[in-house]
């Protein structure tokens, strides 16, 4: 943890609560990137991250400080987006299940333009993309983003997400395959 960080807190578990918002304004960016791929909503992201500093500005006195702060606030972020997409699929499934059916809208279909230029076939790739990683377990979707999106290292997702590293292996490895298996089987039925 860089000497700049370790001033900032303790000013700020002195009572000075700007240091907090210098901290807020370095890393608030950076986590909504990254909690807004957990999410795929601006709405909800802004709310987890909004949560994770509230949760963090609390609890900073509990900060061990045996990592970087970038990283401990990363893992209340990305816990607090991994229990709202599971809050959430419990709420698809009832709610799916009401209306009698089983399955998981289709990605939006932009079949319909004839010649699309390279900014429009980038979009669509990525929400194509976006549309696979939501169809994972929130498990694998964090390890698939810190991993392949945020290029963290198997330290840092390992703390992050509080498992061994065998387990991030593990999980990512699994990731892969089943991300893989789903953009095959909406590449079929395009």
């Amino acid at each position: 943890m860089s000497g700049d960080e370790n001033r900032l807190i303790d000013y700020c578990l002195k009572g000075q609560t700007a240091a907090f918002g210098e901290l807020v304004r370095r890393y608030q960016d950076r986590l909504f990137n990254t909690v807004y791929r957990l999410v795929d909503s601006a709405e909800d992201a802004q709310d987890v991250v909004q949560e994770a500093f509230l949760h963090a500005y609390q609890s900073l006195d509990r900060f061990k400080r045996d990592s970087q702060f970038f990283t401990w606030l990363y893992r209340i972020a990305v816990n607090s987006a991994i229990s709202l997409r599971r809050k959430q699929k419990s709420i698809i499934r009832l709610h799916q299940a009401g209306e009698g059916q089983g399955t998981v809208p289709e990605p939006t279909d932009l079949s319909e333009y004839s010649q699309p230029d390279q900014a429009l076939e980038r979009a669509d790739e990525e929400r194509r993309i976006q549309a696979a990683l939501n169809r994972l377990s929130p498990e694998h979707r964090a390890v698939l983003i810190l991993k392949d999106l945020e290029d963290q290292k198997y330290e840092t997702m390992a703390e992050i997400l509080q498992v061994p590293i065998g387990t991030i292996r593990s999980r990512l490895h699994r990731a892969r395959l089943e991300l893989r298996e789903v953009l095959e089987k909406t590449e079929v039925r395009s």
